[in-house]
């Protein structure tokens, strides 16, 4: 349910469970991590996308109910992320919600199809969000749109979500791939260092 690609430098995560809208698994959240600790250690770039319409729908909702939603399994994916000394791309092939927003909000870039539409509805399922999400998009989009997505619920259109900074760049999905190996190129002709250097000037 995750496709793993390990390229000369770029390593490629696809969430591939599009029959449930790409919902996370426990077992699927631990493969990610693990790949992104692998990743952070030999890869020069690092990108996660989805198979389909749909990014993730975050939780998958047996499990959630069961106890993912509170899982530390996210903060370790996404603090794994976040962290890696390469450049980190969340190419949303589609919606982005729920849990899901983490490893996204982790990511360096954001690129989205105008298709996508983000929303994080924990207010209305009784959960709060994982610890990191709030601060992470509270930086990018402000802490009043921020409460719009968390607190009021609100479904974000990829127009809107490139305005206020939660996404970087919106293209076209038979773009998507093209997009991504523009952005990667300097990374992947770089030296590791080099990389991990100039991501460290930056943070």
């Amino acid at each position: 349910m995750i496709r793993l690609e390990r390229g000369d430098g770029l390593w490629t995560a696809t969430i591939a469970r599009p029959d449930k809208a790409n919902s996370l698994t426990a077992g699927m959240l631990e493969t990610l991590a693990d790949f992104a600790e692998q990743a952070a250690r030999e890869a020069r770039a690092l990108v996660i996308t989805g198979e389909g319409k749909v990014f993730s729908a975050g939780a998958d909702l047996d499990e959630a109910r069961a106890g993912l939603a509170t899982s530390p399994l996210w903060e370790r994916l996404s603090g794994t992320i976040t962290s890696a000394p390469c450049l980190n791309i969340a190419a949303l092939n589609g919606t982005l919600a729920g849990g899901a927003f983490g490893m996204a909000l982790a990511c360096d870039l954001r690129i989205a199809v105008p298709e996508a539409k983000f929303f994080y509805p924990v207010m209305k399922l009784g959960f709060l969000p994982q610890p990191s999400d709030p601060g992470r998009l509270t930086a990018l989009v402000g802490p009043a749109r921020a409460k719009m997505i968390l607190m009021a619920g609100q479904k974000i259109s990829a127009e809107e979500a490139l305005a206020w900074g939660l996404v970087d760049r919106v293209v076209p999905g038979e773009g998507l791939r093209e997009a991504v190996s523009d952005l990667c190129a300097d990374a992947l002709g770089a030296r590791p260092e080099h990389v991990a250097g100039i991501k460290a000037m930056i943070r």
